[in-house]
């Protein structure tokens, strides 16, 4: 059986669950369940279960959904590993984390990257001595579960410009007015 997204759309008589779709949202080497999504229109709550790789998630859900403008607002549950990083000013410097951690707080956001999804996450994690770590999440995998919410700016585009002189690749908000 094929993986899908449980998919449910607000209307005036209220939610709905939509046929399941025969796409997979993630790899299936990666999947262990299906995300469960839920939409109203511009806002949308994903539920990611043990054993989904976080990056991959979100650009496949990205992708499959056309969002290209959203920020991920919030998000809680727990890794199981993951690898952050620290911007030094030249370059990341990765951090892994092999135990699992209480995932305190996800933020982000999704823009467009030649034509693709770019998803940019930065993670506050707790460990099991209650101390938090975080930073710019390399990767991440799913540990029990990951709820999210973000919200999409409908016909919007945002962009990753790249700053040569911080070498990196900047959220472009003006991208959006020149794509709409």
């Amino acid at each position: 059986m094929e993986p899908y997204a449980v998919e449910r759309h607000a209307d005036r008589a209220g939610s709905h669950p939509r046929p399941p779709a025969a796409v997979s949202l993630i790899r299936p080497c990666l999947l262990i369940a299906a995300v469960q999504v839920h939409s109203d229109g511009s806002r949308w709550v994903l539920r990611l279960d043990d054993g989904q790789e976080l990056m991959a998630t979100f650009s496949e859900f990205a992708q499959t959904h056309g969002v290209r403008a959203a920020i991920v607002a919030s998000g809680i549950g727990m890794l199981r590993s993951c690898r952050v990083g620290f911007w030094n000013g030249t370059e990341y410097e990765p951090r892994e984390l092999s135990s699992p951690h209480e995932l305190v707080g996800l933020h982000g956001s999704i823009a467009e990257f030649e034509g693709a999804p770019s998803v940019h996450l930065h993670v506050a994690l707790a460990g099991r001595d209650h101390a938090l770590v975080g930073g710019h999440l390399l990767e991440g995998t799913v540990g029990a579960v990951a709820e999210v919410f973000l919200e999409q700016f409908e016909g919007a585009r945002f962009g990753r410009r790249y700053d040569s002189r911080q070498n990196l690749r900047l959220l472009d908000l003006e991208h959006a007015a020149s794509s709409t």
